[in-house]
């Protein structure tokens, strides 16, 4: 029984590989309890046509995965996100927008398949690789128990009382 849904948004700076992929398996393993998103920095406007295979091959919808920029997530109106996780060395290090409702924040760093070099199918063993570390990590997060969660929760509350005018 699912007691609320935890956004989360996975932040690189294209998005075109490594976010997506994060956004496309955990919206598709998480039963409802979490919704992905992904952004990106500077977002190049398309997906690597790599990635796009990973996520098929998992069975995985492409429904509505884009590359989009962060500046979706931090306008008025968008989802408050409850976990913000860069995947990315560079998007970790790059000014980002203060967060409405104070996300719990996260880096995982994924080397970046994109850069690989080689032949069509080094490159594609490189995209299977980073897409299976992912997963693990997904598989990680999604299992964690309702309460670690809610500790969370808890603590970016408390922050919050930090910024009340006395």
């Amino acid at each position: 029984m699912i007691k609320r849904t935890y956004n989360v948004l996975f932040l690189s700076t294209q998005n075109t590989a490594r976010s997506i992929m994060a956004e496309a398996m955990l919206n598709a393993v998480s039963g409802g309890r979490f919704q992905a998103f992904s952004a990106g920095t500077q977002p190049a406007g398309k997906l690597n046509l790599f990635a796009v295979e990973q996520i098929r091959a998992l069975d995985d919808t492409l429904a509505g995965l884009r590359s989009k920029s962060l500046e979706e997530f931090s306008a008025p109106g968008s989802p408050e996100m409850d976990f913000l996780i860069t995947v990315s060395d560079m998007a970790s290090g790059e000014a980002c927008p203060n967060w409405p409702g104070q996300p719990a924040t996260a880096h995982w760093n994924f080397r970046d398949p994109a850069a690989a070099q080689g032949s069509m199918e080094e490159i594609r063993q490189e995209f299977f690789t980073v897409c299976r570390e992912i997963k693990t990590r997904l598989e990680i997060f999604r299992n964690l128990p309702e309460e670690a969660l809610d500790k969370m929760a808890l603590q970016r509350k408390i922050a919050r009382i930090a910024g009340v005018q006395l």
